[in-house]
């Protein structure tokens, strides 16, 4: 009798580990700044033929424009159309009726991560995107110290600012960003190339690398470790956004599904993962839309930035596709993460996970 006792409490503790969910495994993935409105609509007209913002308009319009946005949305992210909205689920379709947005009052990069993160917005304190230790503890540093997650939580991000964000002098979650190389010893073929590669390949922009990089060192370090909790946080969207370049921000929106697609299928096919391991995909903020030059920017004077998205595929989440109701917040994500991995992650104040997204 004590024994079924301490087990029940064993199982209350620790829901997962007593088969109330599959997932033993999330990967946590967001894209900077992607709008609502590409992602559910596809290219944008007032924008895909624009000089002020197109290089080539006869090229980008063969890529990504077609007469329906269900067509468009699909030639822009085919990952997220053809096997996450039939196996999984999307939120944040606003012309439907599902709305996420932001509790943080920032409406732009650090605010929002540390949101997405420790399931709280921290307005007096995160009000900035200047490299400041993170006072708070993320999801990733409470999984870190837990049983069963020793050494099998990891971070990658095209942003030099993450390991502040993640605080990984404190947590010691390790965090792979910005223009850092692989230590990961002993080094892989692939990643002694993408070492040099990224030397002798100039980024754009001064605190971001380009994205390929980040994707690669993950996948390298996802087959050498076999992490329980990734992290793995592309940029180039907002940045070429912000640079007013349209085409490269929607070919770099297709580069990344195409990234999502590989990992997935990598989950897919690997025993470790199979069957066992949720996508959670977001973005930290939205853009603007009216007037048109506002979807370069974001922050509390730009209207329409709080307007974000979520999106999730695994073995907890019924394949409803497109949600049409409901009104969520990205203070959600840390919690649904927690709950998917039966961890007992409580924050006053904090979100509490999407239902929609378990089971």
């Amino acid at each position: 009798m004590k024994k079924n006792i301490i087990a029940l409490a064993l199982c209350l503790v620790t829901l997962s580990a007593c088969g109330q969910y599959k997932t033993e495994n999330v990967f946590i993935i967001t894209l900077d700044g992607l709008r609502w409105q590409e992602l559910y609509t596809g290219a944008d007209e007032q924008l895909i033929g624009n000089k002020t913002y197109v290089g080539n308009a006869e090229e980008l319009r063969e890529l990504f424009w077609r007469e329906s946005p269900a067509e468009r949305r699909e030639v822009l992210m085919p990952f997220f159309w053809n096997t996450l909205a039939k196996e999984g689920q999307l939120l944040g379709n606003r012309e439907l009726g599902s709305l996420v947005n932001c509790t943080n009052n920032m409406w732009f990069s650090y605010p929002g991560y540390n949101e997405i993160l420790t399931g709280k917005a921290d307005d007096e304190r995160i009000n900035s995107n200047a490299k400041i230790q993170n006072p708070n503890e993320t999801i990733l540093e409470f999984a870190h110290k837990q049983k069963g997650f020793e050494g099998k939580v990891a971070a990658f991000g095209s942003w030099d600012v993450f390991p502040y964000i993640i605080n990984e002098e404190r947590s010691g979650v390790p965090v792979n960003a910005g223009f850092e190389k692989s230590t990961d010893e002993p080094l892989s073929e692939k990643e002694q190339f993408l070492n040099k590669l990224q030397d002798e390949i100039p980024s754009p922009w001064g605190g971001v690398r380009l994205d390929a990089f980040t994707h690669h060192f993950a996948m390298e370090y996802v087959k050498k470790h076999s992490p329980r909790l990734v992290y793995i946080a592309y940029g180039e969207t907002d940045d070429f956004a912000h640079d007013g370049e349209y085409d490269h921000y929607l070919k770099s929106a297709r580069q990344t599904d195409q990234f999502i697609k590989e990992i997935w299928e990598y989950i897919q096919s690997t025993p470790q993962y199979k069957d066992k391991t949720t996508l959670i995909i977001t973005t930290d903020h939205g853009r603007g839309t009216e007037p048109l030059d506002t979807w370069r920017s974001h922050g509390t004077d730009i209207k329409g930035a709080d307007q974000i998205w979520m999106a999730a595929i695994g073995p907890d989440t019924p394949a409803l596709g497109e949600v049409k109701t409901g009104q969520y917040y990205q203070n959600q994500v840390a919690a649904t993460v927690a709950k998917l991995l039966g961890l007992n992650y409580q924050l006053k104040g904090a979100g509490k996970a999407v239902e929609a997204f378990v089971k």
